[in-house]
């Protein structure tokens, strides 16, 4: 897939499904939501995610004030 790919579809939200140290691409798109912020991640850029939970990090903050909120 091509980041200028016109034919992605106009929503440009992507679907993954997040492994560990990979991801498989579910449904095309541009970016991915930050479970987090809800910033948009452009999917050359993301690199912080949870496979177990399948959610995608803006980066290393938002990871880690998830993970805290999780284990208090």
């Amino acid at each position: 897939m091509n980041a200028r790919d016109k034919n992605i579809g106009s929503a440009d939200l992507a679907q993954i499904h997040y492994g560990d140290g990979e991801f498989t691409i579910v449904r095309p798109g541009r970016y991915v939501l930050c479970a987090v912020s809800g910033v948009r991640i452009p999917l050359e850029a993301l690199r912080y995610w949870s496979a177990p939970l399948q959610e995608a990090y803006a980066g290393p903050a938002e990871s880690l004030a998830r993970w805290q909120a999780l284990n208090p």
